[in-house]
């Protein structure tokens, strides 16, 4: 039965591409069967994958709106190892789509419920707002994954989305919950990242992974390859603290 788990944060550019596709890779080194699910219309996550959003023949956008099977749309990726239901502009449109339609917020879960017995993990990578395309995903998971930069912004931004689970949880799905803070982008010499960094784990305890995830310009770059880090150059320092943080997850998940 798969662990189905959201790559959440609604502050930009703080990692969660980068996060779900490394993970994806990580947790399929490992030997575990993944799916990787990129619910924002930017793609980023599909084209980061190996897979040409513009080459498509059926999406996110095709499942959602129920004329595609999540097993007719996911294409396997070769180069990283874990199937891919990727996404493209045609999503945007899936927005105002939706809003008419009956159980909009629950199509990603039905969907995923078929295929549930195929994978041992399904990673959701949801864009920054909170969108329908967002409270799918939200629906649809056991769990939300918090990646975060240590800044003092990032501290806010977690506050918003934590009210949000909060509120999903209430009245939506209430099996959510956050799995955990992932600290990413990190520069141990830079001593308010080190300040916050002991601020969450004060504050969040064992909620906080282990893994730290170094700031490294070899994960920067996999992307414009079309690849993640830990595929692109497996003894990065990036890619390896990648590779780690999905060993943690497998012995995490193994607790719950």
């Amino acid at each position: 039965m798969a662990k189905i788990f959201c790559v959440a944060n609604q502050k930009g550019g703080v990692g969660k591409t980068t996060t779900t596709v490394n993970l994806a890779a990580g947790l399929a080194k490992v030997g575990q069967r993944v799916l990787m699910v990129d619910l924002d219309p930017q793609g980023n996550a599909t084209m980061g994958s190996g897979v040409d959003k513009r080459q498509m023949a059926l999406s996110i956008y095709d499942v959602l709106l129920e004329s595609a099977s999540v097993a007719e749309a996911a294409v396997f990726s070769d180069k990283c190892g874990y199937h891919v239901l990727g996404a493209n502009r045609e999503l945007a449109g899936a927005e105002v789509e939706l809003v008419e339609v009956e159980r909009r917020e629950k199509r990603l879960k039905t969907a995923l419920a078929e295929v549930a017995d195929d994978y041992d993990f399904v990673l959701i990578d949801c864009p920054p707002s909170l969108s329908m395309l967002t409270l799918n995903g939200l629906c649809a998971a056991h769990g939300v994954i918090v990646p975060m930069q240590c800044e003092y912004f990032a501290l806010e931004g977690l506050t918003d989305l934590v009210n949000t689970i909060k509120q999903v949880h209430a009245n939506l799905n209430p099996d959510l919950a956050i799995i955990g803070l992932l600290r990413v982008m990190f520069d141990p010499r830079i001593t308010l990242q080190q300040q916050v960094s002991d601020q969450l784990k004060a504050h969040f305890a064992d909620k906080v992974f282990d893994t730290v995830i170094p700031r490294n310009v070899r994960l920067a770059e996999a992307p414009s390859y079309g690849l993640p880090g830990v595929v692109f150059d497996p003894a990065a320092r990036g890619s390896q603290a990648f590779v780690a943080f999905a060993q943690e997850m497998v012995e995490r998940i193994h607790k719950l």
